[in-house]
């Protein structure tokens, strides 16, 4: 017999909680249930708002548990409880959606509650949803790396290479096999400047780290390397949140750390079971990230650099609309010269 629907009162805000019984996360059993995935956010629901706080944010959604049916949301509901507030984001194709925008924990449990197990904040804030106050890195392992080759570079490259260029970025499991870094940024640039920069910062890494990592867009190309996913920094790419749990079934979270912690960090370590007591006892190691908006110019700088050396921009994904300057959209075992002019554009087309 299902167990009855019950309220949570969230911080103030009446907030239905159905089927809490149901399982989730399989393997886990009694601790892999919907409510205790609620239980987990309400948890970890201060740190989170406080990082997504009047971000528009995408649900994955899976009502039926990990094992089910995935649902990858990007509009809140036209019925939806009076306490939510949206946002309106535009996509590469031009059409828009009212996203959930985080103002309170009651949006996290309300997501929750409608089976979300990862949330994915844009890297904008409302209302100016043009203008990204985030740089991130994704340190993508490919077949034949894993979370090891990611946390050496994120410590051992990627970190001396901030320093130098006198920013701060925050770290965090992915909740999978890669690590997340995140760069607060002043909101002066569009995503076009910004994504260039983060081509920039990633070019940079690969060079310092030719073995271990790469920036090809094309997975016949970069070996058994890391992959500093660029195109996260594009209009509308989403990472998991920090302290999302992840669909893996001991229901790993993305973890916010510090740098040391990162070092010897085990991303297994991290699960709806252990994050709540890892976070109480310890003090937030992303607190200070809204003290300051960082400038990209020094990036942008290296973006001039590399244009001198012939290094322009790097393909979008397959979604956009062919971008100014932007190289051929063809993996390269594919593609014939004759066939491409120099705008990258296919002969005959």
């Amino acid at each position: 017999m299902a167990t009855p629907a019950t309220e949570l009162d969230v911080d103030g805000v009446k907030v239905r909680l159905t089927n809490p019984d149901k399982p989730y996360f399989p393997e886990l059993g009694k601790d892999g249930t919907k409510g205790k995935l609620v239980e987990y956010y309400l948890s970890v629901a201060e740190p989170m708002v406080t990082l997504l706080r009047d971000r528009p944010v995408h649900l994955q959604r899976f009502p039926d548990g990990i094992t089910g049916e995935e649902i990858y949301q990007k509009r809140v509901p036209q019925k939806h409880p009076d306490y939510l507030e949206t946002c309106t984001v535009t996509f590469p194709s031009g059409r828009t959606a009212d996203a959930l925008k985080i103002t309170h924990p009651s949006a996290i449990v309300w997501a929750a509650q409608m089976g979300t197990v990862t949330l994915h904040p844009w890297q904008v804030r409302c209302p100016d949803t043009e203008h990204p106050d985030e740089l991130r890195v994704d340190l993508d392992p490919q077949p034949g790396t894993g979370f090891a080759e990611a946390r050496t570079v994120a410590v051992d490259v990627l970190k001396p290479l901030l320093d130098e260029l006198g920013l701060v970025g925050y770290p965090k499991t992915s909740g999978g096999r890669g690590v997340h870094v995140f760069l607060r940024i002043a909101t002066d640039w569009d995503f076009i400047a910004v994504r260039r920069a983060g081509i920039a910062l990633a070019r940079e890494v690969e060079r310092r780290a030719p073995d271990a990592v790469t920036t090809s867009w094309w997975k016949e190309e970069r070996g058994e390397r890391l992959f500093i996913d660029y195109n996260q920094n594009a209009r509308d790419r989403t990472f998991a949140s920090p302290y999302s749990v992840r669909k893996t079934p001991i229901a790993t979270v993305s973890t916010p750390l510090t740098w040391e912690e990162l070092r010897t960090a085990d991303p297994d370590d991290y699960t709806i079971r252990t994050v709540p007591e890892f976070v109480a006892g310890r003090p937030d190691p992303w607190a200070g990230i809204d003290d300051t908006a960082q400038s990209i110019e020094g990036l942008l700088e290296m973006v001039a650099a590399d244009e001198e050396r012939g290094l322009g921009d790097l393909p979008y994904p397959p979604s956009y609309p062919k971008m100014p300057g932007e190289p051929p959209r063809v993996q390269p075992s594919k593609k014939v010269a004759e066939h491409w002019d120099d705008e990258g554009n296919r002969v005959g087309d």
